[in-house]
């Protein structure tokens, strides 16, 4: 079946490939460990000629083969691809940003196959305090597309979960508001590189007790001391023979997660914030612990979104003219998990 489009998510250590059809469907998809900070470096050659840059090296790899047997098809990227260590910097769109704006600001960088690959470019959100982000944006347009015109209308919160979490609110399918939490880089270095991962012990299985534990201990009076100060606890709580070894990431992470739940549940209600729900975007046993903790919180209603980030290439590509305008947004329905 012929592509309609070439959509890549290229970030800081992976990029994502997917051949797109009509409709959005995906059609083959590809995932590999080229993100920019680890190109390929070995010359070889790239449509006739012997080339060592990396990029060019990764985009042949990822679709070169895509591009020899459907030439013409349009390319489109999303992500660290396009920051200043980039292929080519895309220049951050400020807030509100929506998709025609984001379809406005596209940069092209043309490649050795003469493929003009369209990059995205990340928003920029000005402030006492600035916040940027680059293919979160993407993934967050993409469900903004998925919902009616009435559900779009409404405030929304969107969280993606991960090493740096984004919290962003959207309203009239625009990005007004968003919020960065470096929960999972720092779960990673307090457990691997301070004196809280010595008593530490790994296991394959989710303590669901521990975890809610960490949650509670943040909702808290000694919560309110913040993470810097109930950390601390994931040691002393081993030490007095109350927390298990095995237990003691599960606690950690619901110490840093509740923590962060905590502090948005507050700036919400410091807003004056009303909002129907939490969309939570991505898989996997991630999302299970921000349920859990947005729970507790007091956020139960939680609809969960895949494929957000294939629906927004493709928003992106139809409203900058890459693609038939009539063309239609995948229609796979979000799924609701109370």
């Amino acid at each position: 079946m012929q592509a309609q489009l070439i959509a890549l998510d290229w970030g800081t250590t992976s990029l994502r490939a997917y051949r797109l059809g009509e409709n959005g469907r995906v059609l083959e998809q590809r995932s590999l460990s080229a993100g920019i900070m680890q190109l390929p470096s070995a010359p070889r050659w790239v449509a006739g000629q012997m080339c060592s840059d990396g990029f060019e090296l990764a985009f042949d790899e990822a679709c070169g083969d895509w591009l020899d047997a459907q030439p013409g098809v349009p390319v489109i990227a999303c992500g660290m691809v396009g920051s200043a260590q980039g292929w080519r910097e895309a220049p951050y769109q400020q807030t509100p940003a929506s998709v025609a704006a984001l379809s406005a600001g596209l940069v092209q960088v043309r490649s050795l196959r003469h493929a003009d690959v369209h990059i995205i470019p990340g928003v920029i959100q000005r402030s006492e305090l600035p916040n940027v982000m680059r293919g979160e944006e993407t993934q967050v347009l993409g469900i903004l597309s998925a919902l009616s015109a009435d559900e779009a209308r409404r405030p929304l919160l969107i969280g993606l979960p991960g090493s740096h979490s984004k919290w962003v609110r959207a309203v009239d399918g625009r990005i007004v508001h968003f919020d960065t939490f470096m929960t999972g880089e720092v779960y990673a270095a307090l457990s691997s590189h301070t004196i809280l991962g010595r008593t530490m012990q790994r296991s394959d299985d989710f303590d669901l007790a521990a975890f809610d534990r960490g949650v509670s201990v943040a909702q808290s009076a000694s919560g309110s001391a913040g993470p810097l100060s109930t950390i601390f606890s994931c040691r002393t709580l081993g030490l007095t023979g109350e927390l298990a070894g095995t237990a003691q990431p599960d606690y950690l992470s619901g110490l840093l997660i509740g923590h962060e739940i905590a502090a948005l549940a507050q700036m919400l209600n410091s807003d004056g914030a009303s909002l129907p729900g939490v969309i939570l975007i991505g898989s996997g046993a991630l999302l299970e612990r921000y349920q859990r903790a947005l729970k507790a919180n007091g956020l139960p209603q939680v609809t969960l979104a895949e494929q957000a980030t294939e629906r927004g290439l493709w928003q992106v590509a139809v409203q900058a003219g890459l693609i038939p305008s009539h063309s239609a947004a995948p229609s796979q329905p979000l799924s609701v998990e109370n």
